[in-house]
C-alpha cells in the first residue's frame, strides 16, 4: 500500500468513525464500508463528470487498492491472531464436535450447493460458466468471515456459547475454505492441485503443526521476559513466522495464525498467571487497537473497491442471483450439517439455531481476496462475474444482515424463550 493511499484510508477511518459516532451511531465496522460505498460512488461520478471519460474507462483506472496484497501478503495473519488469541482452549475442548462440523461439513456442503446452484443461473442467464469454475466460485463465498463475526456479531449481546460456535466456525473454515479454493481452482485450469484429502491435510494438519510447533518455541521467549514491550514483539514474531513457513511450504497460513492465537491464549493462562498486571493488560490493549485498526483499514477499502462491481455486465440481475444462491446454499447446508452437531447450547432448537447461523453468515475480505486471485486464471468477462458476485455477497452480508441482525437475533431468541416456557 503506497503511502499516499495509506494516508487516505486512514483518514477516511478517523473522519468516517467520528461522523459515525456523533450523528448516525451504526455499527462501527458497518457504518466504515457504507459510508466508503457511498464516497466511491460520489468519487466515481465526479471523476466521470469533470474528465470527460466514459464509465468504463473511469473503472479501469479505479484498481488502485489491491485488497488481496493488503491481506494475503501483509495482515491477514495478524487479524486472525489478534481474533483467536483470547479464546480458550476449553471452550473447543467443551464444543469441539460442534465446531467442526460447522468448519468442516458445512463449508464443504455450501461450496458445493452454491457451485451447483450457480452453474444453474448462469445457463438461465447465459454467462457461459462451467461447473469447475461454479465450484470454485462456491468456495470463494462458502467460508464465513472471522472478522466481521468478531468485530459485528459479538456487539449484539448474542449467548456466550452461540456466540463460540459462531466465531469458532468462522475462525477455522478459512483453511478448508482455501483448501476447496485450491481443488477446484486446479479444475476450472485444467492443472491437478492433489486430491482432496491430500491438499486438506497438507493445507489444515500442516498448518496445525507448524503453528503449535512455531508457537512453543516462541513462548519461551515470551515467558522468560519481563518486559511488556518485548512479550508483544514475541507475539508478533511467533504469528508471522508461523505463517510465513505454511505459506513456504503450501499449509494454510490462516489456520496456522488461529492455532498460534489459541495456543497462546492457553499457554498464558497456565504459565503467566504470576506475570505483572501491567505486561497482561499491555500485551491485550495491544492486540484488541491493532484488531481494530487492520478492521477499519480493511472495511474502508472494501468500500471504495466496490465500484469493481460496476465492471460486470447485467450487474443487477448477477448481483442479486449471487445473493440468492449464497442464501439457499447456507440454509441448506446448515440443515443438513446441523443434524450431526448433537447438542445444541443455550437451549436453542435446530430450526432457530439454523436461522440464525444463516442470517448470521457474514463474508468479508478473504473472500474478495481470493476472487481477486482468479485474474490470472480465467478470461478478464468471467473473472468480473466471479469478483462482482462476491462483492455483491460481501456487501449484503456485511451491511445489510450485519444492519438487521439484532431485530432477528431478538425474535429468534423470544421463540427460544417461549419454547423453553
Amino acid at each position: 500500500m503506497s503511502s499516499i493511499i495509506f494516508v487516505v484510508i486512514i483518514s477516511l477511518v478517523c473522519l468516517l468513525g467520528f461522523f459515525n459516532e456523533k450523528v448516525t451511531k451504526l455499527t462501527y465496522e458497518i457504518s466504515l464500508m457504507l459510508f466508503s460505498v457511498v464516497i466511491g460512488g460520489i468519487l466515481l461520478l465526479a471523476a466521470t463528470l469533470t474528465k470527460g471519460t466514459d464509465i468504463s474507462g473511469v473503472l479501469s483506472q479505479a484498481n488502485f487498492i489491491n485488497i488481496e496484497g493488503f491481506l494475503m501478503e501483509g495482515v491477514l495473519c495478524f487479524m486472525l491472531f489478534a481474533g483467536s488469541c483470547h479464546i480458550k482452549l476449553t471452550d473447543f475442548k467443551t464444543f469441539a464436535r460442534q465446531v467442526s462440523v460447522l468448519a468442516f461439513v458445512c463449508t464443504l456442503l455450501g461450496a458445493c450447493f452454491y457451485g451447483f446452484l450457480f452453474y444453474g443461473a448462469s445457463l438461465l442467464l447465459g454467462l457461459n460458466l462451467s461447473l469447475p469454475v461454479c465450484l470454485m466460485f462456491g468456495s470463494i463465498v462458502a467460508p464465513t468471515d472471522p472478522i466481521a463475526a468478531t468485530s459485528i456479531l459479538s456487539k449484539f449481546g448474542l449467548p456466550k456459547n452461540i456466540s463460540f460456535l459462531i466465531e469458532g466456525e468462522s475462525l477455522f473454515n478459512d483453511g478448508v475454505g482455501v483448501a476447496l479454493f485450491v481443488c477446484f481452482s486446479g479444475l476450472a485450469t485444467a492443472t491437478s492441485s492433489g486430491g482432496f484429502f491430500s491438499v486438506m491435510l497438507r493445507e489444515i494438519l500442516g498448518a496445525v503443526a507448524a503453528g503449535a510447533v512455531v508457537t512453543a518455541l516462541c513462548f519461551l521467549l515470551f515467558r522468560n521476559t519481563k518486559s511488556k514491550t518485548l512479550g508483544i514483539f514475541v507475539s508478533l514474531m511467533s504469528v508471522s513466522v508461523s505463517y510465513a513457513v505454511c505459506e513456504r511450504l503450501g499449509f494454510s497460513g490462516a489456520i496456522a495464525s488461529v492455532v498460534c492465537g489459541i495456543l497462546f491464549s492457553a499457554l498464558r493462562s497456565r504459565f503467566c498467571k504470576d506475570d505483572s498486571p501491567e505486561k497482561s493488560e499491555t500485551f491485550d490493549t495491544f492486540w484488541e487497537t491493532l484488531d481494530v485498526l487492520l478492521n477499519s483499514l480493511l472495511y474502508v477499502m472494501l468500500g471504495l473497491s466496490f465500484v469493481h462491481i460496476l465492471q460486470a455486465d447485467h450487474v443487477v440481475i448477477l448481483a442479486l442471483t449471487a445473493i440468492a444462491a449464497n442464501f439457499v446454499a447456507r440454509l441448506g447446508s446448515l440443515s443438513i450439517s446441523s443434524l450431526f452437531m448433537g447438542r445444541i447450547p443455550d437451549g436453542y432448537d435446530r430450526l432457530n439455531f439454523i436461522k440464525l447461523l444463516t442470517w448470521g453468515g457474514l463474508r468479508g475480505g478473504l473472500s474478495v481476496a481470493l476472487a481477486m486471485s482468479t485474474r490470472e486464471m480465467l478470461p478478464e468477462q468471467i473473472y468480473y462475474v466471479i469478483l462482482g458476485g462476491t462483492y455483491a455477497i460481501v456487501f449484503f452480508t456485511t451491511v445489510v444482515q450485519g444492519l438487521s441482525m439484532k431485530p432477528v437475533y431478538n425474535r429468534i431468541s423470544d421463540s427460544v424463550r417461549l419454547r423453553a416456557k
